[in-house]
């Protein structure tokens, strides 16, 4: 997956508000399960991971990708396992 074919796969995405975080973490998620296609959606988490930079959230590590404002990350599990795709346009650090 390229840039172009990434940007058509986040805006093809119905993003889901995470109600439980709004206040400590606010942020929108995406369903594999609702994605058009599974290899599509594996697809993404590898360009978010293959081009993504290392941060933490508190004390834990994770891959973010920075397009237009937003930032995209995943949990982290193996490409096959994950479930969902995490995104914010809060900038906040998390220490």
């Amino acid at each position: 997956m390229d840039l172009n074919s990434f940007i058509e796969f986040i805006q093809s995405q119905n993003w889901i508000f995470a109600k439980t975080y709004s206040e400590k973490a606010p942020h929108e998620y995406c369903l594999k399960k609702n994605s058009q296609s599974i290899d599509e959606f594996n697809d993404a988490v590898m360009f978010i991971r293959n081009n993504g930079v290392k941060e933490y959230f508190y004390k834990k590590a994770f891959i973010y990708f920075y397009h237009d404002g937003y930032k995209y990350w995943t949990m982290g599990a193996p490409v096959h396992q994950t479930i969902l795709i995490n995104r914010t346009n809060d900038f906040k650090k998390y220490e």
